[in-house]
């Protein structure tokens, strides 16, 4: 039988004899025909050993090593190697644009590829990416991993992610994403016992709403499941795994649990006593492949077959899952039927693709203020700029980041812009040397390895120099100026040997509650004290059991004396500048990551400080908000005149700034989520009921201070001659939506229509307006572009309890067709039957 699944099985068409003596290993068969058998000769041993992410190799069978995992949300992310580094998903999610999407993970597909072959195709082809997780509340410390606030565009941009890793093959997969975490999961702390309570239509509405076009339209073929419980009932054996992702939106692949999930449904949900209970009831519930310990996962999973708790037949459907994947990423095929096999490698970060990056970098800018048209800045017109900030000169990495091949921070693109001008560059952050109270020591590097920091000199003369920056939350970090590293917790010793800001806890930061007091306690990272060593000088940590060493004082104090005042600095440089850039915003490993979630949405004091004072001695100033979530910058919007937000990752984040800055590129970037003012209407985070909770932009009540989808443009657009081509709609209809769009200006630019739909409503609260589609289009001067969006008429159903399943309400649609929720241009109403 020929493979009627793989255009390339026609090659061996002619063959009389297998490939092989082994059934699965002939690609001319069908692909059940070829799992069925290769599942058929292994033993119950061997089939256990492939549960785990770390799936071990059966060489009688030519069965390989692999292991499933690793990040590729917007690169791929390699311990040490390099990759092409996009923008961080929720900058991806600022460029609207469907399109670029697609073209992202086709190279993130490619360059998967390439390491898979490089590092003897072990691991790298079924890594975990995109995160689909709705962004309810801005707190959420993971914000910069997913794609904003509504399931839309969520489920859009996804798709189209997911579409170009698969490639377009029939058959042969390129690389397998994996989307994740299903479902409800948006709060950090406690994540791993909590549970998130949901209405049946929350759920249906907005949560699973996400995630289901990622499957039904770009036919995922895997899925993580998240840590939380919902109502109750613990993710990875949530029953909805296979009655919903795989029964009813036909995910044909197979589904990991999230790192440690098996044991921790022991230990944090404590759900279960046992992992062999756990494991069996994730098999049932349509997992299939579990990231946790091997030995741990082999072991239980003995045990639940031991305790009849299941079957042997319940592990061949799990393999089954996994399989279908190995065989379609080509792994039993010679290379020349796969055409992913042997992508050159010197496509890996090749010109191409980091072209492709500061497209993508160019299209996540958001212009969020242009008072007056400060911006574009004409270079004509400047002779000197300084350029301001903690992130005028960082091009810092986020947790799931890749490696960048090279890094261009706004300082770098500013100069590259402006060769034959005067750039001027401070960071605004102090220099400063710290004298430790009970030694009567300022704080110097010492030791054999010349890292280490003890407190050594009593003439500040000879102190050591740090850069202080003043992350917010009383979270800090020291850059030595003497060796260039940073201020680090070492196990129990203080030193300055990291080079970067990095790691699971960040420990190069540092907690402080009055550090513009007189005298102050320095914490570590995770709040354990600093003491000074008696006899070496040496800081150390010190946990409670060590408190009655004889060689320690008592918890160490400083006073910090400032050699350089940063602001006064800036302010320097902004009074002799024609313009002053301030580039500000957050560190992505500190104050909010993975486990840790945001305390505020406030801009640090410190850099509101900052702007303010640059701001009061230059009146052109620019404000540049880099960033993994939103800030509640009240102030810099009402009295800067122009403020430019994006998103961290990118490789050529600063050219893209500076292109949008001097108008080689027209921004056009719009928001994903809503910009609140404050959180004084916010409910708690763990509050996942956005309808009563009046969250997003579709039950918020109050004036954001910048709403969904908003984002400004040089160019100006005029939206005319709106035509529904039928005034009623009822179910299962679609009604196209027409207009005109002109670019009014003489620049050319890109616009963002949006579509969102508002339906009264007598029996329940309705959304007070839903984004249903929209479009990135780009636009000479003058020209006029006919857009066609597509209304159907699921957009218009809500869930409906009674019968546990959408219905269309009787009444009328508003149809809203605008540049942001707020900035509506053009509106009509149908009726609905």
């Amino acid at each position: 039988m020929i493979n009627k699944n793989s255009v390339s099985a026609g090659k061996y068409k002619d063959r009389k004899e297998p490939l092989n003596k082994f059934s699965y290993m002939n690609p001319q068969l069908d692909l059940t025909t070829r799992i069925n058998d290769l599942i058929s000769r292994l033993t119950l041993s061997e089939k256990i050993s492939i549960l785990p992410t770390n799936q071990a190799p059966i060489e009688r069978l030519n069965i390989r090593e692999y292991h499933v995992g690793g990040e590729a949300a917007h690169g791929i992310s390699m311990p040490k190697e390099p990759a092409t580094i996009f923008p961080q998903p929720i900058g991806l999610s600022c460029t609207w644009d469907t399109n670029l999407m697609k073209q992202i993970g086709s190279v993130i597909g490619d360059e998967a590829r390439i390491y898979y072959d490089k590092h003897n195709r072990v691991f790298g082809l079924t890594r975990w990416a995109p995160t689909i997780d709705m962004e309810r509340d801005p707190r959420w410390g993971r914000t910069e991993e997913a794609y904003g606030e509504d399931p839309c565009l969520t489920g859009k941009l996804s798709v189209e992610l997911i579409k170009g890793m698969h490639g377009d093959d029939p058959f042969y997969l390129k690389f397998v994403p994996a989307p994740k975490h299903f479902y409800a999961n948006n709060v950090e702390v406690g994540r791993t016992w909590l549970s998130s309570y949901l209405t049946p239509r929350v759920k249906n509405e907005y949560y699973l709403k996400a995630f289901k076009p990622a499957f039904t339209e770009g036919k995922a073929y895997s899925m993580m499941t998240a840590y939380n419980c919902i109502n109750g009932i613990p993710c990875i054996v949530n029953p909805e795994v296979q009655t919903i992702v795989k029964d009813t939106w036909g995910c044909n692949g197979f589904i990991v649990c999230d790192g440690g999930d098996m044991s921790q449904t022991v230990t944090h949900h404590k759900y279960y006593s046992s992992h062999a209970e756990t494991i069996a009831n994730a098999l049932k519930a349509g997992i299939d492949c579990f990231t946790d310990e091997a030995e741990l996962v082999i072991k239980a999973a003995q045990e639940a077959i031991d305790k009849k708790l299941i079957t042997e037949a319940d592990i061949d459907k799990a393999l089954t899952n996994i399989f279908k994947i190995r065989f379609r990423l080509g792994e039993f095929d010679p290379d020349e039927l796969n055409p992913y096999s042997n992508i050159p490698e010197e496509e890996l970060c090749s010109e191409e693709h980091n072209k492709l990056a500061l497209e993508a970098a160019e299209e996540a800018v958001v212009l969020l203020k242009n008072e007056n048209n400060l911006l574009p800045l004409q270079r004509d017109k400047i002779n000197k700029i300084a350029v301001l900030g903690p992130l005028a000169d960082a091009l810092p990495k986020g947790w799931y980041s890749g490696n960048v091949p090279y890094k261009i921070t706004a300082l770098d693109g500013i100069k590259t812009k402006l060769p034959d001008k005067e750039i001027l560059y401070h960071s605004g952050n102090d220099t400063i040397a710290l004298y430790c109270e009970e030694a009567k020591k300022y704080l110097s590097l010492s030791g054999d390895s010349f890292e280490n920091i003890a407190c050594s000199h009593n003439n500040i003369e000879f102190a050591d120099k740090f850069e202080v920056c003043d992350w917010g939350y009383n979270s800090y970090t020291f850059k030595n100026k003497t060796n260039n590293k940073y201020l680090n917790t070492d196990d129990l010793t203080i030193d300055c040997s990291s080079e970067n800001i990095w790691g699971w806890y960040a420990k190069q930061q540092f907690k402080i509650k009055d550090f513009y007091s007189d005298k102050f306690k320095i914490k570590t990272w995770n709040g354990d004290n600093i003491q000074y060593e008696n006899t070496s000088g040496f800081l150390h940590v010190t946990k409670g059991y060590e408190q009655n060493f004889i060689n320690y004082k008592n918890e160490a104090s400083f006073k910090k004396e400032v050699i350089e005042n940063g602001i006064e600095e800036a302010v320097k440089l902004a009074k002799e500048s024609d313009v002053a850039i301030v580039v500000v915003g957050n560190h992505p490993l500190i104050n909010a990551k993975e486990e840790i979630d945001r305390p505020d949405i406030e801009l640090p004091t410190y850099q509101e400080k900052l702007i303010k004072a640059v701001h009061a001695a230059n009146p052109n100033t620019i404000v540049v908000v880099i960033s993994g979530y939103p800030f509640a910058i009240n102030w810099v919007n009402d009295n800067i005149p122009a403020i430019i937000y994006t998103a961290h990752g990118c490789q050529e984040l600063g050219n893209a700034l500076a292109n949008s800055i001097f108008a080689d590129y027209n921004p056009a970037g719009r928001l994903s989520m809503t910009w609140y003012k404050n959180l004084d209407t916010m409910p708690d985070i763990n509050d996942y009921d956005i309808i009563n909770g009046k969250r997003t932009y579709m039950y918020f009540e109050e004036d954001p201070l910048y709403p969904f989808g908003h984002g400004l443009s040089y160019s100006t657009f005029k939206y005319s001659n709106l035509n529904i081509e039928s005034n009623s709609i009822s179910a299962g209809d679609k009604v196209l939506v027409t207009f005109d769009l002109t670019n009014t200006s003489d620049i050319a630019g890109d616009e963002v229509p949006q579509m969102y739909v508002h339906l009264p409503s007598n029996r329940i609260k309705r959304a007070n307006k839903q984004l249903v589609d929209f479009t990135r289009i780009h636009l000479s001067s003058g020209e006029t572009a006919n857009v066609t969006f597509t209304l159907k008429s699921e957009d218009l159903m809500y869930w409906n309890e009674e019968i546990n399943d959408f219905s269309l309400e009787k009444g009328f649609a508003e149809i809203i067709i605008g540049s942001s929720s707020a900035n509506i241009k053009l509106q009509q109403s149908i009726t609905v039957q």
